[in-house]
């Protein structure tokens, strides 16, 4: 079975490592820093396998030394953002951990793909592949399925159809300049702005773009981890399976929508390489205006990088 180490064994570290067995997609081993909690979260999930009939083994551990040999690192560690603070602002913090989970945890498993949750999203996923020194094929970052899960979600209750139905694409830097392609986004076949009014929609753009924060202003204490721990089970099971999956993930970009030296937000196809190639959406004048937008608070944040 593959092998995949989940590093930061926090709410969103422990449900990914939960979606991921229950699916029986791999081994899972979490790593975390504080004694005694990713052996006792691993322990727990490990003793939950029998009953829901899945043969994955799951531990946890405080090193390296049992994740050697994993197929897939996905990493999750990270100081959660509190009420009123900015992606940006977990960038210092941020960048010093994921540098480290880097740095030990390809040591151990060279041949590792990386997929990145830690925020800021975008400039973390940077981070990654230069202290890798990764091809970009094997550094993704989770944004954009979660992203465009958060706007399925507000349309599917807004027109009371099933989640099924609504498949909408979301583009663009992990925050509040994220680009939400209502264009290319419909109900069955049938473009939002044919079935929404137009300030329906709109609202929906903007609690979309704001649905991370709107979250951890309800909880207080944390941020969102089931929707982003089931996105980052639905990218490893695309890696793992060899899926050929597109979906909307922040990949490095080589000239793709006139950007170069960035990950972004961008739609992808998965497979069992990591990133089989970017696809290009035609877009409208607006779209790629925001964008461009997007694009230099992206910019920003990585050249705040210190290497």
């Amino acid at each position: 079975m593959p092998k995949v180490t989940i590093v930061g064994a926090g709410q969103t570290g422990a449900t990914t490592a939960h979606w991921i067995a229950e699916r029986e997609l791999a081994d899972v081993v979490l790593v975390d820093v504080v004694e005694g909690m990713p052996q006792g979260k691993g322990l727990d999930l490990a003793q939950a396998m029998p009953i829901i009939g899945s043969d994955a083994q799951v531990l946890g551990a405080n090193d390296y030394g049992p994740s050697a040999g994993s197929d897939l690192v996905i990493i999750t560690a990270g100081l959660p953002r509190k009420p009123g603070m900015s992606r940006d602002d977990l960038l210092e913090a941020n960048s010093k951990i994921v540098r480290a989970a880097v740095e030990q945890s390809l040591a151990v498993s060279p041949e590792a793909i990386l997929v990145i949750l830690t925020n800021p999203l975008d400039a973390m996923a940077y981070l990654a592949m230069k202290v890798g020194g990764l091809p970009r094929q094997r550094v993704i970052g989770q944004a954009g399925i979660l992203d465009s899960a958060r706007m399925r979600t507000f349309v599917a209750a807004e027109l009371n159809v099933s989640v099924q139905n609504v498949h909408c694409y979301v583009l663009g830097g992990h925050g509040d300049e994220m680009v939400p392609l209502t264009r290319a986004s419909n109900v069955a076949g049938v473009p939002l702005a044919e079935v929404l009014p137009a300030d329906r929609l709109a609202a929906i753009v903007d609690r979309t773009r704001k649905g991370g924060g709107e979250i951890v202003g309800l909880l207080k204490t944390g941020s969102a981890f089931y929707a982003p721990s089931a996105a980052l089970a639905q990218m490893a099971e695309a890696i793992l399976l060899d899926r050929h999956l597109i979906v909307p993930a922040s990949a490095y970009l080589e000239g793709e929508y006139g950007q170069r030296g960035i990950f972004f937000g961008v739609p992808t196809q998965l497979g069992r390489k990591g990133l089989e190639k970017i696809i290009e959406v035609r877009l409208s004048e607006e779209e790629a205006q925001a964008l461009q937008v997007s694009a230099a608070k992206v910019r920003e944040a990585i050249e705040a990088l210190k290497f």
